[in-house]
């Protein structure tokens, strides 16, 4: 049988109802002299065509600064960048850093926030519209940042969208 509203979609007497993820915040092209800006406000220095952050002296798990997202995460125009580094030297066993930067409209960049773990946006907002972020890694029960206007700071620990 075919569902009621597939069947007066075939006859053409209503449209289908998909579901539809809300878009992904607006992302940004970056040209080179944005990349070094931005890395450059994160505390990196170019070396040998790499970006390095921290003073991992070579060691194998080393994976230089890259840029891992560009998007306007608290929705004012202009972007934010996540920029990421590996190593287990520099952060433990969770084995990566993130820097997270953002550029002023007057093209300016500065830090937000940084240290070691991998960053993911959540829906649930602070000051300015900015978006809480949880900071993950090995085990469980991660902390939950949230901007105050000024930083980000510890808002709450969560597990799978849970208090912990």
């Amino acid at each position: 049988m075919i569902a009621p509203s597939l069947a007066l979609a075939a006859a053409g007497l209503c449209a289908p109802v998909l579901a539809v993820e809300p878009p992904p915040p607006e992302t940004f092209p970056m040209e080179p002299a944005d990349d070094a800006a931005a890395f450059a406000a994160a505390g990196f220095k170019l070396a040998g065509g790499e970006w390095h952050g921290c003073d991992d002296p070579g060691s194998a798990s080393y994976i230089p600064g890259q840029i891992e997202q560009v998007a306007d995460l608290n929705g004012d125009g202009q972007p934010e960048v996540v920029i990421t580094e590996g190593s287990t030297f520099c952060f433990g066993m969770t084995g990566m850093g993130y820097s997270l930067v953002s550029r002023n409209a007057a093209g300016q960049w500065k830090l937000l926030s940084d240290g070691p773990g991998i960053v993911r946006f959540l829906d649930t907002k602070g000051a300015g519209n900015w978006p809480d972020m949880e900071v993950g890694g090995p085990g469980f029960c991660f902390p939950v940042l949230r901007w105050n206007g000024t930083a980000y700071v510890l808002n709450r620990q969560e597990y799978e969208g849970k208090p912990c």
